[in-house]
């Protein structure tokens, strides 16, 4: 329990700051300095960490990164990780690039809930956003979550003169396909300032979009603590969200914490970090100490993103996990 009465019981795990792609919104174009190996938790650390949140309260795990699979021996890592006792929801973000091959495995161990990121069904344009031409690789991992019945959500970062014409279709994938589709405000976390002076693209302006096209969209009922507003078209497999991330309408009911490559706790995405979980774990802690220094920092977490962004900065999402 945070000091505003938030229940705390998800963590978005970051097991590494590198990339496959070099998606403009999450990172400069020339790229960042890398963490060597030495800086970036081991397993071993990051599953002792896990395993103390868990024993107190925390219910889902996200694996983040960068991207997870350009790490050596995650799929190790993941199958650890999910036998952890009173782990109720294993899941991860992935771009898809190196993850088509993976799906049957992740699916034994029992991760049943996968974001994958998204931004244009168009190839010339994912190559414009990524740097890299994995449009196709991307697509294959699509149909491989959604063949083995996997809870698939699709990403869109809303970039605007980047991705707006991929908005509708990206929509219409929801007719045939039980996936969800969500939109996401653009944020000011690509390792220098903000490339817009203002955000033309916000939740209000991506609805009204939805709409001109879906008149007879609905809203649908928003599951606790969900980050996204949701929405069903009459007829259509899929749904819609909209997740308002720079706008930052959310954090009333926020229920997550997240923890950085570098093994840096962070309880709002816009603060600097109040805690190296890390260190302490090298200089020896054990889990009830710990746990003392995790639960001093959660008792003193930020309001609301606003106020956390007043005492933070404009860093890679690479290195702070997605």
């Amino acid at each position: 329990m945070d000091n505003h009465g938030r229940v705390i019981n998800y963590l978005r795990l970051a097991v590494t700051d590198r990339c496959n792609l070099r998606c403009f919104y999450c990172m400069p174009e020339e790229g960042i300095d890398w963490l060597s190996r030495k800086e970036l938790m081991s397993y071993e650390e990051m599953l002792l960490i896990c395993s103390v949140l868990v024993k107190h309260g925390i219910e889902k795990i996200r694996i983040t990164g960068g991207e997870p699979f350009v790490r050596k021996d995650i799929m190790s890592f993941l199958t650890d990780l999910s036998k952890l006792d009173g782990l109720k929801q294993l899941c991860l973000t992935t771009n898809g690039v190196l993850t088509a091959p993976l799906v049957p495995e992740l699916k034994r161990i029992g991760i049943n809930s996968v974001n994958l990121s998204l931004d244009t069904l168009d190839r010339n344009r994912f190559f414009a956003i990524t740097h890299r031409d994995e449009f196709l690789a991307v697509m294959d991992t699509m149909q491989a979550l959604i063949s083995y019945g996997m809870d698939v959500k699709l990403n869109a970062v809303v970039m605007d003169g980047k991705n707006i014409d991929d908005i509708i279709p990206l929509v219409a994938l929801t007719k045939d396909l039980p996936v969800s589709v969500r939109f996401i405000e653009e944020m000011p976390f690509n390792g220098g300032a903000s490339h817009y002076t203002a955000l033309k693209w916000d939740y209000v302006k991506i609805l009204e979009t939805i709409t001109a096209h879906y008149p007879e969209i609905k809203k649908i009922a928003d599951p606790a603590n969900s980050t996204s507003y949701n929405y069903h078209i009459p007829g259509h497999k899929g749904n819609i969200g909209i997740i308002a991330a720079y706008t930052r309408s959310f954090c009333g009911s926020c229920n997550r914490i997240r923890i950085t490559p570098l093994g840096m706790l962070k309880t709002c995405l816009y603060d600097n970090g109040v805690l190296n979980i890390k260190d302490l774990v090298r200089q020896g802690h054990n889990a009830d100490s710990l746990m003392a220094e995790i639960s001093n920092v959660i008792g003193k977490r930020y309001k609301d993103g606003w106020e956390a962004e007043k005492n933070g900065n404009h860093v890679s999402m690479a290195s702070i996990g997605g």
